[in-house]
């Protein structure tokens, strides 16, 4: 049981020495200010912290963290709709097909026209592109429950709230956690586009901000904490999903 809760940690470790190693040999062999050695970009974390980066890192967090919970709410209630009511697909399939496969870049100057420059612009691209991955997800979870077990649950008389708490409820959860994972590197990427504009907080505005200032090391500094950053939300809904799911089996 120790080993198998090790083992992650060792794997973790593992890879960021590798990619680090990989790092300073490529920081060697070009020997440019462009890419600083990454003990120069360590050592620059602490004074990056004291100057206020965490204000930045709240900031994403704070966007992530909505764009991310409205779009599972969201997902979840219309995903539910198209897989219990097929009397609706009709309407709601065609909708997301035709509307998920375009770019969200694309309709950046859209939102930004019409919601402002400010947070809700950018927790809305964030919808856009976690919503739909979601909505699909649900749906086809919905419909994959067999039958006879809501057949079973009507023969002991229970009601439809027990039916959705009992069976279609749990069933939908492995595929919320699915399609969020997915999507959550792309959502972080749109951040940080959108965090190019109308604002002064924000990950993706320190980055191109200390990129402009051609300050390499604290730029590169912003990558690694928003990349750590990323790695851990994917750690945190692995330890969700292993807490919630312990029904399933690991391979």
């Amino acid at each position: 049981m120790k080993k198998q809760s090790v083992r992650p940690l060792i794997g973790a470790v593992t890879a960021a020495a590798l990619l680090l190693g990989i790092w300073w040999m490529s920081s060697v062999l070009l020997a440019k200010p462009l890419l600083p050695s990454p003990f120069v970009v360590l050592q620059r974390l602490p004074e990056l912290f004291r100057e206020g980066i965490l204000q930045h890192l709240q900031t994403s967090f704070y966007r992530v963290l909505l764009g991310i919970g409205y779009s599972i709410a969201g997902g979840f209630l219309l995903g539910l709709t198209m897989g219990s009511f097929p009397k609706w697909n009709p309407f709601f399939d065609p909708l997301i097909y035709l509307t998920y496969p375009i770019p969200k870049m694309a309709l950046l100057p859209i939102v930004m026209l019409l919601g402002g420059l400010g947070d809700l612009s950018k927790i809305v691209m964030i919808i856009l592109i976690v919503l739909p991955q979601v909505t699909i997800a649900v749906r086809d979870a919905v419909r994959e429950v067999p039958k006879n077990e809501y057949d079973v649950y009507r023969c002991l008389q229970a009601s439809r709230w027990q039916q959705f708490t009992a069976i279609t409820f749990p069933a939908t959860l492995p595929a919320i956690f699915s399609a969020t994972r997915v999507s959550l590197g792309t959502a972080l990427s749109i951040l940080f586009f959108t965090e190019n504009y109308g604002t002064e907080f924000g990950m993706g505005y320190f980055i191109m901000d200390s990129w402009t200032r051609m300050d390499y090391p604290a730029m590169y500094a912003g990558i690694l904490i928003l990349s750590s950053f990323g790695f851990l939300l994917f750690g945190l809904m692995d330890l969700l999903a292993a807490v919630l799911f312990k029904w399933q089996k690991k391979l």
